[in-house]
């Protein structure tokens, strides 16, 4: 790769030197004060003080040895111009002519080999060579190369990776090597310092200082599991799989993404995964070479103010379960749809991410105790985990959002045939949706055409009629159940 590096202003260096040299004939003068009898005594530091500790760096000295730098290549197959096809572009004829008889290349070949490279960083996290980062840093690598603070380099193996949480395991052939000091990512708070160490645009090793900026960031679109640290210290490319460490010296995360708004650096917004989740993920890999997490089997959603007070709840928190799957531990240990799902084993649960968040953590099979209210009271539900399978990996969150408004919307009774096409079993009750004015509060809140409305404020819906009786009765809270795509999900109006 080739660098350019641009002195944009000269003369700053030029004041810098003579800067220093002003200082030389300075420090001379003070120290011949009375020789020279100088107009200026400066007081000189003899430098038997030692270094000033009111920075980090004896924080950086513990971390850098464990922070590496990997090289990953990758072999892609790129277009070439010379395929069927290629010659009738104007540019190829401009070029070669407008004789087919003279063509050579004509004909399709095998694209030729591509090598890409990439550049990411790595925590070794034990003296054997196991090295946590990125699942995008070595995502399709043919080859793995990886450079220690002391530059030695070694090809490393993948032992696995999980794409859900980004987080990827990789090993190199050695002992003795140093590894980061883990923390406790549970702990840290907001405004808590935090130092990012990687290899940004591989220009080597680096550290950037700033706080922790929020904790627990979610619904980005990064990641399957988000429960991202978010920094303000500097994090650009090459950073991913990097050490995010506190003031002790001890990891907190793994440098993973940041928010640029177009630019290809930093803009005071980078992302972490904590690493309690990429510790229980490692030791998955490292175990088995796969990430196996628990099921619960419903569709979350979070408890806004609105749908709080619809439900009777006083307080906007806990996760609301929009449907329960068939035949998931949840339908077996009695969850129902509506059930507002308040703690796990005693531990206050936020909103849906937390929820799922905490069920991803824990092991299949685990038996947990759930606080549930249900119709205004509280009960405890115990519910033995299952195994998230295969094939529902992904929770069907589509975006949902919670609020609604009936104003504007329009329906027609639901038939066989269109309860086909919505995915709905043939004998489903409901109205679907047959538009939603653009203007009115219900596009904005996020009901779709196709939409099908079964119950409003808990009564069955089963034709327009009763949609229209259910709508006149409504009062100022209205609470619709809909069916989307199979699932039901609570829309507050």
């Amino acid at each position: 790769m080739n660098k350019q590096i641009f002195w944009r202003r000269p003369q700053a260096v030029f004041l810098a030197g003579a800067l220093a040299v002003g200082l030389g004939v300075a420090g001379f003068a003070a120290s011949h004060a009375e020789s020279a009898n100088s107009p200026v005594l400066l007081k000189l530091a003899s430098g038997d003080e030692g270094p000033s500790r009111n920075g980090f760096a004896p924080v950086v000295k513990k971390v850098l040895p464990a922070v590496v730098s990997i090289e990953s290549t990758k072999v892609s197959k790129i277009p070439t111009a010379f395929e069927e096809g290629a010659p009738d572009d104007p540019l190829f004829r401009q070029f070669f002519g407008n004789d087919d008889s003279n063509r050579q290349f004509g004909t399709p070949r095998e694209a030729p080999d591509q090598r890409e490279q990439g550049l990411g960083s790595g925590v070794i996290l034990s003296p054997d060579g196991y090295i946590v980062t990125n699942n995008h840093v070595v995502d399709g690598a043919t080859g793995i190369r990886v450079t220690l603070a002391d530059k030695r380099q070694f090809k490393a193996k993948v032992i696995g990776a999980d794409p859900k949480s980004d987080i990827a395991v990789i090993k190199i052939d050695a002992t003795n090597l140093p590894c980061v000091t883990v923390g406790d990512s549970s702990k840290i708070q907001v405004g808590d310092y935090a130092l990012a160490i990687g290899n940004p645009f591989g220009v080597g090793q680096t550290v950037t200082m700033g706080i922790v900026s929020a904790t627990g960031r979610s619904h980005l679109g990064i990641e399957e599991y988000e429960d991202f640290i978010q920094t303000d210290a500097p994090i650009n490319p090459g950073n991913s799989g990097g050490a995010l460490v506190n003031d002790r010296g001890e990891l907190i995360g793994i440098n993973t993404a940041i928010i640029a708004h177009g630019s290809s650096g930093n803009q005071g917004i980078g992302f972490a995964v904590p690493v309690n989740m990429a510790r229980n993920v490692m030791d998955q890999l490292v175990k088995t070479g796969k990430v196996t997490r628990a099921y619960l089997g419903i569709v979350p959603q979070d408890v806004t103010p609105a749908i709080a007070k619809a439900f009777g709840e006083k307080d906007a928190h806990g996760a609301l379960v929009g449907d329960v799957s068939a035949n998931s531990p949840a339908q077996k240990s009695g969850i129902e749809k509506g059930d507002i799902i308040l703690d796990v084993n005693g531990k206050t649960v936020a909103d849906s991410n937390e929820l799922r968040m905490t069920i991803s953590m824990m092991q299949p099979n685990a038996d947990i105790n759930l606080r549930v209210s249900r119709n205004g009271s509280q009960r405890d539900v115990a519910v033995q985990l299952g195994e998230l399978p295969t094939a529902t990996a992904s929770a069907k969150q589509n975006g949902q959002k919670e609020n609604s408004v009936l104003s504007g919307v329009s329906v027609e009774n639901l038939d066989a045939e269109s309860a086909q096409d919505l995915k709905l079993p043939a004998n489903a009750q409901g109205v679907v949706v047959t538009n939603v004015s653009p203007s009115s509060e219900a596009a904005d809140a996020g009901l779709r055409r196709g939409d099908v409305i079964q119950e409003v404020n808990h009564k069955p819906v089963k034709n327009t009629s009763d949609f229209e009786h259910a709508v006149g009765n409504s009062k100022e809270d209205t609470l619709l159940l809909v069916n989307r795509n199979g699932s039901t999900m609570y829309l507050a109006v």
